[in-house]
């Protein structure tokens, strides 16, 4: 696996800049099911983080479906993964989008989830129907 290109001047947590790279190469098929992530201690090094750090990047990752640890072999990319980073990364994109658009409109973070509630709301009632 090659460089994660992260920087402390981006304003994002390392951790999220992590794992925002892990999740765009398993959606792009160049980290494939089966494959070994770096140990934690091995990628805390290379990059001269703490390995909690990394340890998180990988819990999250765990909780999205898209790794599997297994005990005293490490962590692998999960079957299906791919699918799922495709779609995490395409909600992100439209999220990123719907952000900009909500603060150029004037709407606060409250006002802005709220909007999307109730859209969820609507969708799911139409869905029923």
């Amino acid at each position: 696996m090659s460089e994660f290109d992260v920087s402390r001047q981006r304003g994002l947590p390392v951790y999220l800049q992590i794992q925002a790279q892990i999740e765009r190469r398993i959606a792009a098929g160049s980290l494939a099911p089966g494959d070994p992530l770096p140990s934690v201690r091995t990628l805390a090094k290379q990059l001269r983080i703490n390995p909690n750090t990394v340890v998180r990047v990988y819990r999250e990752l765990e909780f999205l479906g898209l790794v599997e640890t297994r005990h005293g072999e490490g962590t692998f990319v999960a079957a299906g993964a791919q699918r799922r980073a495709k779609a995490t990364v395409l909600v992100e994109e439209h999220a990123a989008a719907y952000v900009t658009a909500a603060k150029e409109l004037g709407l606060d973070q409250g006002e802005a989830v709220a909007a999307v509630k109730a859209a969820w709301r609507k969708r799911d009632t139409a869905e029923v129907a």
